[in-house]
């Protein structure tokens, strides 16, 4: 962990959404230097959820060693800001530094995305940060050493994070173009920063999502603070920099980052808008050499999925964000190629057609690297359980409960499955918007293929 330098003491921070999680994470870590904290969230009352109110955030912070004022704020609000910012010069003199970490999220597609939520995360997002950047700079340019720092990504082109969730890119980029604008505008006056997770990091509302097993594969929140406290710890002509927060630790000197993990030695799931990968692996090593060794023309007509989940994103694969689903196209099975699903009888209707092409692409190298027994509980309109057993001998894939005890239990709408083995969707968007539910071994989740994911339609 980075230690205190005691560089903050006396600063003030208005943070956004500091009630819980990062934001909270990050006041925690300037307390302890003796900083004085404005606590500008919405909870006010006890979410039954998820815990943490601006009230309880401000006992953390001043037990921690700092001076806390709590703030009811709705950043969209601008009176709310306003308020809260007289409050805070009114009772610590000034504002040092802002950081700008409240957010929303909706990871849909636009036909499935309401314009009540894209307002909301333009609201949130891109207006809030803009307007509460706005409204604390003129007391910004009166401190020695001011930051306004932004927890958004690297501004990141690449299509992939933009085509299944175009509203919620638009409105994160929004932040991050508040940083390339304002950096430039200020230069030399204000440091104006990004700060981005690796990977995904356990917070109440991740552990919401994806239930408490989904934490094994995050970062605990203390590597944003430390982070965060590396680049406001810096002078002011440190600026305009979109910072990742490993990649500043080790140039802080940090190289245990066992102790960030919350399951040390677990792999850990990439975040969004970051094409490297977050650890390399031998694994990745052994795919990737062996999907560059293909032509394209072989890669689109021998397939076969394995989607390792080790949070591994190459440019030669096909990525699924956040979670990290990739397909390595590695060659099919001869029954496959022949155009045949399988010696077995055939299964019939939308769900049974899926299973069969599942069956088509089965291998004993499949078998071997996933060693998990998978089991879908459908509902909707082909309701039924189906399993897929890649762990003992050439694997199968049959209705009805799994002969063992399965390893992955995932829930979800019949159409939703198909929709998922078909390409038309993507199961970390399922899964962060609760379409899906996942039980069980989140490892095999992990590293294997959630094996919802998806026979990409155009490969079969």
């Amino acid at each position: 962990m980075l230690p205190n330098t005691g560089k903050l003491s006396g600063y003030t921070l208005f943070i956004t959404g500091a009630s819980r999680g990062i934001g909270k994470a990050i006041a925690l870590k300037a307390a302890k230097d003796g900083a004085n904290v404005v606590v500008a969230a919405k909870t006010a009352e006890a979410h039954p959820k998820l815990p943490g109110t601006i009230y309880t955030a401000a006992e953390e912070i001043e037990a921690a060693g700092g001076k806390a004022l709590p703030c009811i704020v709705d950043v969209r609000d601008e009176k709310q800001i306003s308020d809260a910012l007289e409050s805070a010069v009114q009772k610590f003199g000034g504002i040092d530094i802002l950081v700008n970490n409240a957010s929303a999220i909706n990871l849909t597609g636009t036909l499935n995305t309401p314009m009540k939520k894209v307002d909301l995360m333009l609201g949130i997002n891109l207006r809030g940060t803009y307007l509460t950047s706005k409204l604390c700079i003129p007391h910004l340019l009166k401190s020695k050493n001011p930051h306004i720092l932004n927890l958004s990504p690297p501004l990141n082109l690449n299509p992939i994070w933009f085509k299944s969730h175009t509203a919620y890119t638009m409105a994160k980029y929004g932040m991050s173009m508040c940083v390339l604008g304002m950096s430039e505008e200020f230069r030399g006056s204000i440091a104006v920063n990004a700060l981005w997770p690796r990977t995904a990091i356990q917070t109440a509302a991740m552990d919401m999502l994806g239930g408490s097993e989904i934490a094994k594969s995050c970062r605990k929140v203390e590597i944003m603070a430390d982070a965060a406290y590396a680049i406001l710890s810096k002078p002011v002509s440190y600026t305009g920099q979109f910072v990742i927060d490993d990649d500043i630790l080790k140039k802080e000197g940090i190289k245990d980052f066992d102790v960030y993990a919350v399951a040390p030695g677990h792999p850990l799931l990439p975040d969004f808008f970051l094409d490297e990968d977050p650890e390399k692996t031998t694994e990745c090593t052994y795919i990737v050499s062996g999907a560059a060794k293909m032509d394209n023309e072989r890669r689109n007509k021998e397939v076969v999925i394995m989607l390792y989940l080790i949070g591994v994103n190459c440019a030669s694969l096909v990525t699924l964000t956040t979670f990290a689903v990739n397909f390595v196209f590695l060659g099919a099975s001869p029954a496959f190629k022949s155009g045949k699903a399988s010696t077995e009888a055939a299964f019939s209707g939308p769900i049974g057609e899926t299973f069969n092409m599942i069956k088509g692409i089965l291998t004993p190298e499949l078998v071997k690297t996933t060693q998990g027994v998978y089991k879908f509980d459908l509902s909707g309109e082909h309701p039924g359980v189906w399993y897929i057993d890649l762990k003992n001998n050439a694997g199968s894939v049959a209705s009805g409960e799994p002969p063992v005890k399965a390893d992955v239990e995932m829930n979800l709408d019949s159409n939703d499955f198909i929709k998922m083995f078909t390409g038309k969707l993507k199961p970390t968007t399922a899964f962060m918007s609760g379409k899906l539910k996942i039980k069980g071994d989140m490892t095999l989740a992990i590293k294997m293929e959630k094996m919802m994911a998806l026979m990409n339609k155009s490969k079969l």
